[in-house]
């Protein structure tokens, strides 16, 4: 009886089992091929339309990029959709790295340019307050002119096709007649009917005349050389926010875009929303994708290295703060000169012009500021006191702006090689368990990982890369055009990188100062080109060398004993552009003594 049951049983307990695990089964398959998740991600990720993602898989769908064996919940329509996000979403990433470094090169061009105009603008001022005090018969008409002046070196500064020192010449071309009929022949404008042909001519022959000594082209070689870098800076900083706004905006090759949708979205398609790729295989993607990119490295290199070798060249020193300051002292010179030498300049014009003037009726400068009651060939002329000094906290900007920008730079200089990387970096990717390999889930990547550049990517086990993207192959040709003109243009620039970096105080031969190069405590050049060679002893008095190797302690209440010609030796002494601010603010100490 038993025997009869016990089977019965049994079967009854089998047909319950299989009915359980049908059932079970059925739940199980309903929840593993609902495209649910896929249509969440999809609208969460704004990839497309949201009745492009079907319910439920789908088991003959014709696939271009994400094809695989079974069940998808991807369609056609869906894969165009994922083509446009992943380049809306690759551009997006790229833009997001390269926002600090355009706003690095935006901001600072800005703050270089604001300073540069200040600077123009202070040195402007500085200028006509000597004319308007000094020089009261000629400054009315002489303001206009300088008011030319610094416009077209403002202009240049910005990067306009103006030549500094044509700018220059041209300034003291039209100060001559003023000079002459208002301050060597005081009244002769007056009583002469042909004024303006006598401008004309004077203006005419001003360079062969010579009448302002050797200060035009001494003004005119210092402002070239400082403000030539700082105009090649801004012209730099242009041409790299074009190469970052190229980079930014790069058109990506059919081959890549199929790449990054097989790595971001066709996991997708098995439901797979949450599997991040490997490293190795988003390596390949990216550096295939961004090989173009990655060929601009060694140009990117050279160019950020320019770039700090034109700021050494352009703030290093206050080679340009010195050299706007300095305008003001090379005209005063210039005009003191003209005046000592009255009665040649008068002689010369009579001959070549062709107008008797008779003798200059004054022989002596009539500046307020000279106190020297005779005046001869051999007699130092003090210079102009400075209106005004340049206001204490714009002392060092320059400086300061140059070593927060060089800061920054360091930052950069392998942009272009490390994208690739940045962009498969933190939540993008996974390195330490199972991930996409494109395929399918891995526990790790087995591809060969290849490097950066055009040439690497024969190798590409991703994405093919077949030609360079021909926008950024003419922005590399351009980048490496620009290096090199500005090497041309600037040869030495390496040289001014070297000497600055000999360190706080420290001179090439190992000696120190008292003070660092903020401080503008630099030595000043070759000396074989100086006539005067300054250091700082501990004891704070300067110590002056003569060509002829002696050295000897001077008392800072006077001037050094050097003969100068038509100017004061406090302003011969500032003219090279090492000089630093320390020994202006002597110069300016021993002038009014």
């Amino acid at each position: 009886m038993s025997r009869g049951i016990c089977p019965r049983v049994n079967s009854c307990g089998s047909v319950w089992i299989l009915s359980a695990v049908i059932f079970a089964a059925s739940v199980i398959d309903v929840d593993a091929y609902s495209c649910h998740e896929v249509r969440t991600a999809f609208q969460l990720r704004q990839v497309g339309p949201l009745h492009r993602v079907p319910e439920t898989p789908g088991t003959d769908v014709d696939l271009l990029v994400c094809k695989h064996q079974g069940p998808s919940c991807c369609t056609r329509k869906m894969e165009e959709s994922y083509q446009f996000a992943v380049k809306r979403e690759i551009l997006h990433n790229i833009q997001s790295y390269s926002y600090e470094l355009e706003h690095l090169f935006s901001g600072h061009s800005d703050a270089f340019q604001d300073m540069f105009q200040y600077l123009l603008s202070f040195s402007q001022g500085h200028l006509s307050s000597l004319l308007e005090g000094t020089y009261t018969p000629l400054s009315r008409h002489a303001l206009p002119h300088v008011n030319q002046l610094f416009s077209s070196l403002s202009l240049y500064l910005r990067g306009a096709n103006v030549s500094v020192e044509a700018s220059v010449h041209q300034f003291f071309n039209n100060l001559f007649p003023l000079v002459y009929m208002r301050l060597i022949n005081p009244g002769i404008e007056s009583s002469m009917m042909m004024a303006s042909e006598m401008g004309d001519c004077l203006r005419m022959i001003r360079q062969d005349v010579n009448p302002f000594g050797p200060h035009p082209a001494v003004m005119a070689q210092e402002l070239a050389g400082a403000l030539g870098a700082g105009r090649q800076l801004g012209l730099a900083l242009e041409e790299g926010l074009e190469v970052i706004n190229a980079t930014e905006h790069v058109s990506l090759s059919k081959e890549c875009v199929k790449g990054l949708v097989k790595m971001v979205y066709c996991s997708h398609c098995r439901g797979l929303t949450l599997i991040k790729p490997c490293v190795g295989y988003c390596l390949n993607v990216m550096r295939g994708c961004l090989a173009s990119v990655s060929e601009l490295d060694q140009a990117w290199r050279r160019y950020t290295s320019l770039l700090e070798q034109l700021t050494h060249a352009m703030a290093g020193h206050h080679s340009l703060e010195l050299a706007l300051l300095g305008v003001r002292s090379h005209v005063n010179e210039a005009l003191l000169y003209a005046q000592l030498h009255g009665p040649l300049i008068t002689a010369t014009v009579d001959k070549v012009c062709g107008l008797s003037t008779g003798e200059p009726t004054s022989m002596q400068p009539t500046s307020t500021e000279v106190t020297t009651s005779t005046v001869t060939s051999s007699s130092p002329l003090p210079s102009a006191v400075p209106s005004k000094p340049l206001p204490e906290q714009w002392l060092g900007q320059l400086a300061h702006l140059q070593r927060e920008f060089l800061m920054y730079l360091q930052r950069y200089k392998s942009f272009f090689a490390a994208l690739p990387e940045m962009l498969c970096e933190g939540e993008n990717v996974v390195d330490d368990s199972t991930c996409w390999s494109g395929d399918d889930v891995v526990e790790s990547y087995s591809g060969r990982v290849v490097g950066n550049g055009l040439h690497a990517q024969r190798q590409n086990p991703e994405v093919k890369v077949r030609t360079p993207n021909p926008t950024l192959a003419e922005v590399k040709e351009r980048l490496e055009r620009f290096n090199q003109e500005t090497q041309e243009r600037f040869p030495k620039l390496g040289q001014m990188e070297a000497w600055d970096e000999l360190g706080s105080g420290e001179t090439e031969e190992g000696s120190s100062t008292d003070c660092d190069d903020e401080d503008g405590c630099q030595a000043s050049g070759d000396g074989q080109t100086q006539t005067l060679h300054t250091e700082a002893p501990s004891e704070g008095k300067p110590i002056v060398r003569q060509p002829g190797g002696g050295s000897t302690h001077e008392n800072p209440s006077k001037p050094p004993s050097v003969k100068v010609i038509g100017g004061s030796a406090c302003a011969s002494w500032m003219r090279p552009w090492s000089l630093v601010l320390l020994f202006a603010a002597l110069c300016l100490q021993w002038t009014l003594f």
